[in-house]
């Protein structure tokens, strides 16, 4: 709302200045701009509306406001005048050939003095996370719930998972849903494809359950499309733009976010971690329900999903038997428990 507001004094500004510059009488405009006000005005308009349009082209915007003006008229107004230091020879060519040198150095000045801090505003408003650049040691803080934010991949909320953590409690931060992701689970769900079309309704469905809770703060971020980078590279600069965290459930990009120093989430790992610990020796009571890839493995599975991989147990198959594990393999994609049979099976 501040920027259209800006916007539309800035246009309010340019049609008057322009006007009173183009239609005013001993104005000390240029002989073609007394000769032709109307074809001056319209062609010097065109040229500051086209930096308006240049602006509206970019859309991200973000500093803060009283900073952002300040430093952008004060940058801009001394752009102006370095700029009519280095036109000062120009300009006075002009006059020694008698032409209307200081005529055309007052039309420059003005374009320009409309134009440079407009440009510097603007420019400051898309450059927030680079403004300790402009000035050393000063750093906007994020005001964000619970620390940096995470941002969700479609496979996070085609998964579903997410928003039963949060409704935990466990969570409490700012989440961040890219517009390309968006597009991406929305492509999904109108896929032909009877599976993939209910998993992007499914995906949908978690982004509209997790806007509808109050507890939670999400927003879909709008990004400038880039169709020469992948989705996942995509993901991982955003993330590093704004120091975010990468929730997701795809092992391809949990490494590639790693390898550029991107903290991941991975929803597997957190799954994992909070289901119940099994050590060498314990009892498990587990019914066998197929075959294993092994010969005489049995194969069952506990209530959360964890396969359970039993030495000899075909000859149990369809029974419930005690088993004792003798290890564990866990990782991103699953965990996956190795048993034998109780002695009183043997």
């Amino acid at each position: 709302m501040l920027l259209l507001i800006i916007r539309a004094i800035y246009i309010l500004i340019c049609v008057g200045a322009l006007a009173t510059f183009a239609f005013t009488q001993n104005s000390g405009a240029p002989p073609f701009v007394e000769a032709h006000p109307v074809a001056s005005f319209s062609v010097m308009l065109l040229i500051m509306l086209s930096i308006l349009l240049i602006d509206v082209l970019i859309p991200r915007k973000r500093v803060e406001v009283i900073s952002a003006i300040y430093f952008g008229l004060l940058i801009g107004v001394l752009l102006t005048y370095l700029l009519n230091l280095a036109l000062a020879p120009l300009f006075a060519m002009l006059e020694s050939m008698n032409a209307d040198g200081a005529a055309f150095r007052g039309a420059v000045t003005l374009m320009a003095i409309l134009m440079m801090p407009y440009v510097c505003i603007t420019f400051l408003l898309q450059t927030k996370d680079q403004f300790r650049f402009v000035i050393p040691y000063v750093e906007f803080s994020r005001e964000l719930k619970g620390g940096s934010p995470m941002v969700l991949d479609s496979s996070a909320l085609i998964d579903g998972r997410i928003a039963d953590l949060i409704d935990t409690n466990i969570v409490e931060t700012q989440f961040i849903v890219p517009s390309f992701i968006l597009q991406e689970v929305q492509d999904i769900a109108d896929s032909q494809d009877k599976i993939r079309k209910s998993r992007g309704r499914r995906g949908l469905d978690v982004l509209k359950r997790l806007q509808q809770d109050p507890k939670v703060e999400i927003k879909v971020h709008e990004t400038i499309e880039d169709r020469e980078k992948t989705v996942d590279q995509k993901l991982v600069d955003l993330c590093i733009e704004i120091n975010g965290r990468l929730v997701t459930n795809d092992v391809n990009l949990n490494k590639l976010a790693g390898v550029q120093g991107v903290d991941v989430v991975n929803l597997n790992d957190v799954a994992n971690a909070l289901k119940p610990r099994f050590i060498p020796g314990e009892q498990l009571r587990i019914r066998i329900i197929k075959d294993g890839e092994g010969q005489g493995q049995g194969i069952g599975y506990l209530d959360d999903g964890t396969m359970v991989v039993v030495e000899n147990g075909t000859r149990e198959m369809g029974k419930e038997v005690d088993t004792v594990v003798t290890s564990v393999l866990q990782n991103s994609a699953g965990r996956m428990i190795f048993s034998k049979l109780a002695d009183g099976h043997v």
